[in-house]
């Protein structure tokens, strides 16, 4: 038997449909002081730039250009290859080296933890990166 051709489709919200618009407001980025572990730095944590997933529609080119504005100069993304595919910036860590900006891949899938020595690893990168007054964000 056959479904009524009104199911054929598919139901779900797919990043593959792009009918609607990019969004085209900013970019928010929330900067979190870190006063409290006696550092005078402050580090950025934003959603995915460009992303495109369910009712997200990021303009990657946008997004990268406003963080290159806001004087973004290292990122460190926990994202895998698989997920940025997923929410359709597969190219994403290309287009920061192209901008200028330094590149912390660390991949953790969703829901997963990384070890302790990815951990470490890390903390150690972040801690570079504060240390030498670099403006940095957590994607």
């Amino acid at each position: 038997m056959k479904p009524p051709s009104s199911l054929q489709t598919s139901e779900f919200d797919s990043s593959d449909e792009e009918p609607i618009e990019d969004e085209q407001t900013p970019i928010q980025i929330s900067w979190l002081p870190l006063s409290r572990v006696n550092c005078s730095q402050f580090l950025g944590l934003c959603a995915l730039p460009g992303c495109k997933f369910k009712d997200i529609r990021r303009n990657i080119q946008k997004d990268t250009e406003e963080l290159k504005s806001y004087g973004i100069q290292d990122i460190f993304v926990f994202c895998t290859r698989g997920e940025l595919s997923k929410y359709r910036v597969p190219n994403l860590l290309d287009l920061y080296q192209q901008y200028g900006i330094v590149t912390h891949h660390h991949p953790i899938p969703d829901g997963g933890t990384p070890d302790i020595a990815s951990c470490c690893e890390i903390m150690e990168e972040l801690a570079i990166c504060l240390k030498n007054n670099r403006k940095t964000l957590i994607q």
